[in-house]
């Protein structure tokens, strides 16, 4: 385990109670572990911000496997970006409906244009994007 620092905050009270109920919805088990929470979410997104740094990112997608041409989109947008796409999961929700995600590795602002290319197909019912982190820069 890493040296742990411990460290003082001044903050107003009504700020810390809402931060308080927070954590507690979140059902994080001391300020401490959700600080650290937040903090290395902001140097997640720092690395996003960052061209030179490699990021990870899912992109999940629902659709009907009936538009035989939005799949031909999808799958197109998806060889355009094979650089980046180091897996893809389809799953078979019901009788219509099918789930696709997509595992992302490279740089951010290439990932997410590949998210919004993939969100933007005509026929696409949801599509959600995750961004994360390589894990080399946190701890």
């Amino acid at each position: 385990m890493e040296k742990l620092i411990r460290f003082g905050v001044s903050i107003d009270k009504k700020l810390l109670d809402k931060f308080d109920a927070l954590i507690l919805k979140h059902q994080y088990s001391n300020r401490s572990q959700a600080i650290a929470d937040f903090m290395r979410e902001k140097l997640i997104e720092q690395d996003w911000n960052t061209q030179k740094k490699k990021v990870a990112a899912t992109i999940s997608l629902v659709y009907s496997h009936h538009h035989r041409t939005m799949l031909n989109k999808v799958m197109d947008i998806q060889h355009d970006f094979e650089k980046l796409i180091i897996s893809t999961q389809h799953i078979h929700l019901d009788h219509d409906n099918c789930l696709e995600i997509i595992a992302a590795f490279g740089k951010g602002q290439d990932i997410l244009e590949l998210a919004r290319r993939l969100r933007a197909v005509k026929g696409i019912k949801h599509a959600s994007f995750t961004m994360t982190t390589s894990g080399k820069q946190i701890s």
